[in-house]
């Protein structure tokens, strides 16, 4: 079996959809893990299931991943589909994209976007 390093970094799930309820899921079944582990507990009842360290790793990597690619690359498709090739090609969307994460993900809390997007007005 050939398998190329673009399969190997390929984690997106046929048929798969990112839904704010899974999102908030994650974020959640996250936070209240790091919670107990950090009373001492390795093992934590969250809805009703026993939860580990390895739940929370997959959450809290499963929403970088959704941040980092594939929501913002949902978003597009959506806006592309609803703009039509002709306006889309004609856009900026590309850019705002890169605007809004810079914005969205810093690490410091931008005081106003426009003064980044300005950045990209030539």
């Amino acid at each position: 079996v050939a398998v190329t390093a673009a399969q190997l970094s390929d984690v997106k799930v046929p048929g798969g959809t990112i839904t704010e309820n899974g999102l908030r899921m994650n974020v959640s079944v996250g936070i209240q893990y790091i919670e107990s582990w950090m009373r001492g507990t390795g093992a934590a009842a969250i809805n009703n299931l026993m939860e580990d360290v390895a739940t929370a790793e997959i959450s809290r990597s499963q929403v970088w991943q959704w941040v980092k690619h594939s929501l913002a690359d949902d978003e597009m498709s959506q806006l592309r589909e609803r703009y039509g090739e002709e306006v889309w090609a004609k856009s900026r969307f590309s850019e705002a994209r890169q605007v809004f994460e810079e914005v969205a993900l810093s690490k410091e809390f931008h005081p106003f976007l426009t003064l980044v997007a300005l950045s990209h007005i030539s």
